[in-house]
């Protein structure tokens, strides 16, 4: 039977859209499991969801729809959908994990070029995790693909900064897709994997291991440029998990201006050290905060939490360390960076002019821009 000329013209459509869960063509997932055409330009598209009551059936519907509407000579587009059988996803498995049915953790086999940056502190309430949203907003912003691991187990904040709310992963049989945010971003928190939003986790050891295992080596990330991880404050079992499991991974200390925090957030970066992480630097957030006079209408700073302990972390660091640990930035305090994590939406997104936003985007370009260095890494030298 000979085929309709629109087919191959539609199919070729079909290859631009990509899943918005995965990020690869649908058309390479299997998910296109038939075209039909008629001569006055009618097309039907049968679509293949990964679940049945996948939660992006109504974005595939219309990427479809926009794709194939966009072919020259159709005049309709009726989208069906249906759902994969068992040997339909694991064919789809298999084509993502490159034929390797063992899980593994991608980022720590030899090889990959994604950078894994961890965010830490000393303790908690410095605004770690608004940093992290954040920067990964920016780096986005710069067109990098980037993922956002929350593995703050007791205090998993992420989704709630990025207005996710009750969002929850698909799951293809043992393979978790990411949920997607704001500019692509690629999220997974534990706290998406509860049962309900209000349930304690009560992990320690052994079972916190298995969990950031889990969260590492059974979401499917695809390509990313970066993968930022927001560890629980301190340097309890996940920092030390996660040295175990990605040596090359790099962290960011977050701290506050007073100089009495300075030892707490040392630590952090100390037990980076230890697991032979490199410290890529220190972010002081809530540096100041800029106000108008009202007698002058000039813009003061107003130093709310003391100031110098970004640099005094900085400097202690890099005198233990003995490699050079920067001061990356100063984030000013600003009433919108903390709205912005009320509504939702962070700073970066919703006000780029704001002097904090400012201050992230400037992190972000230097993140970005800083060569990968030897100095921190596990060599692995055969003797």
């Amino acid at each position: 039977m000979t085929e309709h000329p629109l087919i191959p013209h539609v199919r070729a459509a079909l290859h631009e859209v990509e899943d918005p869960e995965i990020h690869r063509p649908i058309t390479d997932l299997g998910m296109v499991d038939d075209i039909q055409a008629t001569d006055d330009g009618a097309v039907h598209v049968r679509v293949l969801l990964t679940v049945s009551g996948c939660p992006m059936r109504s974005e595939i519907t219309g990427r479809v729809t926009k794709a194939v509407s966009a072919v020259d000579g159709v005049t309709s587009v009726d989208v069906e959908l249906g759902v994969m059988n068992d040997e339909q996803r694991d064919a789809m498995r298999q084509m993502l994990r490159g034929g390797e049915p063992q899980r593994q953790i991608q980022f720590a086999q030899p090889g990959n070029l994604t950078r894994v940056i961890a965010i830490a502190s000393g303790k908690g309430g410095v605004g770690k995790s608004s940093v992290t949203v954040n920067l990964a907003v920016a780096l986005a912003k710069q067109g990098r693909a980037v993922g956002i691991l929350d593995a703050d187990i007791y205090g998993h904040s992420i989704p709630d900064l990025l207005g996710l709310g009750d969002a929850r992963p698909t799951v293809v049989d043992d393979m978790i897709m990411p949920v997607p945010a704001i500019d692509g971003l690629r999220v997974i928190s534990i706290g998406m994997l509860k049962p309900s939003r209000d349930q304690v986790v009560a992990w320690r050891g052994p079972i916190l291991d298995r969990a950031l295992t889990q969260l590492l080596s059974d979401v499917y990330w695809g390509d990313l440029d970066y993968l930022l991880i927001d560890l629980p404050p301190g340097t309890g079992d996940v920092a030390m998990s996660l040295g175990q499991k990605i040596p090359n991974s790099q962290v960011v200390v977050v701290t506050t201006p007073q100089v009495a925090a300075a030892d707490v957030a040392e630590r952090a970066g100390t037990m980076a050290h230890i697991m032979e992480q490199r410290v890529l630097g220190v972010v002081e957030n809530m540096s100041w905060m800029e106000t108008t006079c009202p007698h002058c209408s000039e813009t003061h700073r107003t130093e709310l939490f003391g100031a110098g302990g970004g640099e005094v972390v900085a400097e202690n660091l890099t005198e233990r360390l003995v490699y050079s640990v920067p001061l990356l930035a100063q984030i000013p305090f600003d009433e919108t960076l903390l709205a912005g994590g009320d509504r939702g939406r962070p700073v970066v997104d919703a006000f780029p002019d704001h002097p904090s936003a400012k201050a992230l985007t400037a992190l972000a370009e230097k993140i970005a821009s800083t060569k990968d260095s030897l100095l921190g890494k596990r060599l692995n030298l055969a003797t």
